[in-house]
């Protein structure tokens, strides 16, 4: 329910946004062009906006893009066919139309477009065709007005909250494999890493959208060495979610003694993941996460073995997402002792 509530908070600005931006848009059409209802200008804004803040630029082309392919299709199937053999015409525009959009960049919104305004423009002949693009020109442009100039997304905020909700993921993890009431760890571990796996697509997705903010944004343009520095760091979560979901394993499957020497460490980086999770960007929170860690590390069982490796494993990981350097991640895990502590890494 938490992440239901946060998802929900999250949303409503950019809900907001569509809102304003469709009436823009349609009052916009309606000053510059001479038809009655100028309907497809606040849609195109609204399914241009409509997809997470870093990528509404870009789909706002796309949107375009289909629409403009689509339009030139139909009219081609309306000079040749007319309003005759209807299926038959209305098959052809969206089948071409289709494979056009999909040759372009096959993209799911750049067909849907591109096959809606085929059958439009083939439909409708060719004044309400025309219409159609320029309505959509002008709520594209408004679409890139509130995307790239006055809402512009924060290339860092887009991955850290992905990455947030990943951490969270990995935490609740760690702690069904360290329940011993959890249930059948057969059903119950890859139901979780299954979801686990849904956030890291999210951090991809996050990731990308993240450089092509900072590389078409204006505002965000002099973030760009920050972006590349953190896109790199991204890129190992998925190889701190394995690490997790191994470990989340050896303690599910541990009885007895082997369980218990594994509990400390279990828990103390779960809880490391959710306050890292829960914290504000900055150096304080990775400096506590990387103490956390090695916190971690130092209540591994202290006899070698597959569960032993695996809590370190997950910690030097853990680093290096919190932007320790590999080397140095390894040779803190490898010195770190109960009786031995040391200096966390530098960052």
């Amino acid at each position: 329910m938490g992440g239901v509530r946060r998802r929900t908070r999250g949303q409503l600005w950019p809900v907001l946004q569509q809102a304003v931006a469709c009436a823009l848009a349609w009052w916009v059409a309606r000053m510059l062009f001479d038809h009655h209802l100028p309907l497809f200008a606040p849609m195109a804004a609204v399914v241009a906006l409509n997809t997470p803040v870093g990528g509404r630029g870009t789909n706002a082309v796309r949107v375009v893009l289909g629409v403009v392919w689509g339009v030139l299709v139909g009219q081609g199937a309306y000079a040749l066919f007319g309003h005759r053999h209807g299926a038959l015409a209305v098959g052809c525009a969206v089948l071409l139309s289709l494979l056009v959009a999909l040759a372009l960049d096959g993209e799911r919104v750049t067909m849907a477009q591109a096959a809606a305004s085929a059958v439009i423009a083939l439909a409708s002949g060719r004044e309400a065709g025309v219409d159609r693009v320029l309505d959509v020109l002008v709520g594209a442009g408004v679409a890139l007005l509130f995307s790239q100039l006055l809402f512009p997304a924060h290339p860092l905020k887009l991955l850290r909250g992905a990455e947030a909700e990943t951490f969270r993921g990995l935490a609740g993890l760690l702690r069904l494999g360290a329940r011993a009431d959890a249930g059948d760890p057969d059903l119950l571990l890859p139901l979780e890493s299954h979801a686990l796996y849904r956030l890291l697509g999210d951090v991809d997705r996050a990731r990308t959208d993240m450089v092509d903010v900072a590389r078409r944004t204006p505002r965000w343009r002099r973030q760009r060495h920050s972006v590349r520095a953190s896109s790199g760091t991204a890129l190992r979560l998925g190889m701190l979610a394995n690490s997790c979901l191994t470990l989340a394993r050896f303690t599910a499957d541990a009885g007895g003694p082997d369980r218990r020497a594994l509990l400390p460490a279990v828990e103390t980086l779960a809880a490391t993941l959710s306050a890292y999770a829960a914290a504000e960007p900055g150096r304080a929170a990775r400096e506590t996460c990387v103490r956390g860690a090695l916190a971690a590390a130092a209540q591994a069982p202290p006899r070698q073995g597959p569960p032993t490796e695996a809590v370190r494993l997950a910690v030097r990981d853990l680093l290096v997402v919190a932007g320790v350097a590999a080397d140095a991640a390894a040779a803190a895990v490898d010195a770190r002792a109960p009786d031995a502590p040391q200096a966390p890494p530098a960052l």
